[in-house]
This record gives C-alpha cells, structure tokens and sequence, in this order.
C-alpha cells in the first residue's frame, strides 16, 4: 500500500495489542481492505466474498489467511472459521455493510454483532477516507498512484449490553449500538482528516 499510494494512519494504537478483536472498516472501494491490512498493527483476518477466490488470487488470500465467504447462504463454515480467529486472539475485519456502497455505515447486517456478541471481543471501528475521492489516470478502477488515503483507527467499544444474552433481541439491540458507535466514528474522522 505505501508502494502505490501514501496512507495516513491515525490512531492505530488503540487497536489492542494482544487478544482477540474485530476490526469494523466502512467500504466504499476495493483497495479499502487492503490498505487496512496493510497499515494495521497486527495481522487482519478479512471475511472475503467467495468470488473473490478465483485464479491465483484464491491460493494467495488462502495463504494470507483470509476467510472465504458465501454471501448468500448462511456459510457455517466462514462463521467457523471466523470464530476460531478470534478464539485464537486473531484480527477479523469485517465490512458491516457486507458489500460495497457509500461507505458510511449506513445499513448494517446482523454478522458483525453476532460475531461480538458471540466471541466477546471488542469491536475497533476503522474509516477508509480517500479511496474513491478521485480515479487515477492509469488506472481509473483506483485512487490516483502517490494519492493519500487516510486510515482512522478508533476507540475500541463492547457491542453487547454485559448481560451475556445471545438472543435475537440481544443481537439487533447490538446491532443498533454499534451502528451509533460506527456513525460517530465516521463522522469524527472526516472531522479529524478534512475529508
């Protein structure tokens, strides 16, 4: 990432340095996820669609330890596979919003908050600015080369309300919780950055 563009990277001590957490990255860009697992203190574990995992880039997520998903099914295996990085006190990045969009957390899935709720681990909210500001001349699908993109690492923040309840109820009420936290967030790293 430091290679092709010039990331600002604010606030990256707050992701803890031992123990498991999820890191919760708006999306608004295919480089987003790269550019957090390349600035990140430790080592991310993305949830990463399945279609993602074609030709040699499939070995290569693989063998950085991605997690393969299918998004349109209730994969237990990724859920699998995703709890047993946070079992092993790992890093998982997760999209909220599940795909591409405006990037601003506005429309929330329930995955994050289960995996929360259900792990425990704190959640570290992560805004990608910059990414889709402007097309590059060479390549027109990314930023311009040298271009900054800004990475706000924020306040790491409990999901669930302390009760250890893993209901419905439990979930959607973390759901609206983090999606609070990830606005404010967003919100104060446009501030922050001018973005």
């Amino acid at each position: 990432m430091y290679g092709f563009w010039k990331p600002r990277v604010l606030g990256a001590w707050r992701v803890p340095a031992a123990g498991p957490v999820i890191l919760a990255v708006n999306h608004a860009h295919n480089i987003d996820g790269p550019m957090v697992m390349g600035t990140a203190p430790r080592p991310v574990h993305f949830l990463v669609k399945k279609e993602a995992f074609v030709g040699p880039l499939g070995p290569f997520l693989e063998g950085i330890g991605q997690v393969k998903v299918d998004r349109e099914s209730t994969d237990r295996n990724a859920i699998g596979n995703a709890l047993g990085v946070l079992r092993q006190g790992g890093v998982l990045g997760i999209f909220p919003e599940g795909t591409r969009g405006e990037g601003d957390f506005a429309s929330l899935r329930a995955g994050l908050a289960y995996f929360a709720v259900r792990s425990g681990a704190p959640i570290v909210p992560v805004a990608v600015l910059g990414s889709t500001e402007r097309r590059g001349r060479l390549v027109k699908a990314a930023p311009p080369l040298r271009g900054r993109v800004d990475v706000v690492f924020g306040d790491a923040f409990e999901a669930g309300d302390g009760s250890g309840r893993r209901t419905r109820k439990a979930l959607d009420e973390a759901t609206v919780r983090i999606q609070g936290k990830l606005t404010d967030h967003l919100e104060n790293a446009r501030r922050l950055t001018g973005r």
